[in-house]
């Protein structure tokens, strides 16, 4: 049985010109390293969901991505973190969101899909039941990288000028770049899983939630169709419910993976809305559209060798 595991680490404004050498060979290594840790589990026979924990956690522990470690701030200077997983098996799924003191979101998810009855948990509550799971937690302050702080100055810098000049109040700062991460996999028993995980919008303010944490939106997974982790402006890929729409185009109308995935990305774009998603189907087949100018993203098959890519 063949397998597969293609991962993204965030879509947005990537460009080539304002990337360093090393910092481009910083996002390819934490790529790789993701890609490999994936393919140790898919590699051994291991099932597509623990592939995508594994691959996941990885970019949960670099600072380079807006999850985990690298999560971007809230307006009010604190890191709220989501995350959600399913498996194409059996169509269980988990998520947590405003998470604060969880050392992988991802592992969360993960917890609350097996351990509890529920499918969302969010606040201090996911933290609690995560904990009391046998999570690793640590201080809020482990979340933060200077880069993720100045970020947030800068934003609130042209927040507070577009308000002076407009006199109205913005209530959502929509940042360039959305530093999701995302995983799908397929195992040598047929069998796929999906998942997400980030920080967020930088600045975004009263418990905004994106599409991340929520199954259908930013993530999905059916073995009768493909599996599915989406990146971007959260408002739009939830008003579409981005990755089930992928997932019944593929199922019910019998589209690739990639007319599939380019169709419900057209529909994000007419909502003003940009992006990408990886998707993943039974046979193997994948695609990684994305409408902005890069998106971090990698593929592993049974040959071991893994491919990244970052722009256009």
């Amino acid at each position: 049985m063949k397998f597969r595991l293609v991962i993204h680490g965030g879509a947005g404004a990537i460009k080539k010109e304002k990337m360093t050498p090393e910092k481009e060979a910083a996002y390819r290594a934490a790529l790789e390293a993701a890609l490999r840790a994936g393919y140790g589990v898919l590699a051994k026979g291991g099932p597509a969901l623990d592939a995508v924990i594994a691959s996941i956690k990885v970019m949960e522990d670099s600072p380079l991505f807006n999850a985990g470690k690298g999560a971007v701030f809230s307006h009010d200077g604190k890191n709220e973190l989501d995350a959600s997983l399913m498996d194409g098996r059996t169509l269980a799924a988990g998520a947590v969101a405003e998470i604060t003191t969880l050392k992988n979101p991802i592992v969360g998810a993960h917890l609350v899909m097996t351990k509890s009855k529920h499918v969302m948990l969010a606040g201090k509550g996911a933290d609690d039941f995560a904990a009391s799971q046998g999570a690793e937690t640590v201080s809020p302050d482990y979340y933060r990288t200077e880069e993720r702080w100045e970020e947030l100055q800068k934003a609130k810098e042209k927040e507070e000028k577009e308000e002076k000049e407009s006199n109205k109040h913005s209530s959502l700062q929509l940042e360039e770049k959305f530093g999701t991460v995302g995983a799908v996999a397929l195992d040598q028993q047929g069998n796929l899983a999906a998942g997400t995980s980030t920080g967020g919008l930088t600045n975004k303010r009263f418990g905004r939630i994106g599409d991340s944490p929520i199954i259908g939106a930013g993530t999905y997974a059916d073995n009768e169709s493909c599996a599915v982790s989406a990146t971007g402006q959260g408002e739009m890929f939830i008003r579409v419910v981005a990755a089930h729409e992928v997932s019944v185009l593929v199922k019910y109308r019998k589209l690739s993976v990639e007319l599939a995935a380019q169709t419900v990305l057209d529909k994000v774009r007419a909502f003003g809305g940009s992006g990408g998603l990886i998707v993943l189907d039974h046979d193997g087949h994948f695609t990684t559209p994305f409408n902005t100018d890069g998106m971090y993203r990698g593929t592993i098959g049974p040959e071991g060798k893994p491919e990244t890519a970052i722009y256009r």
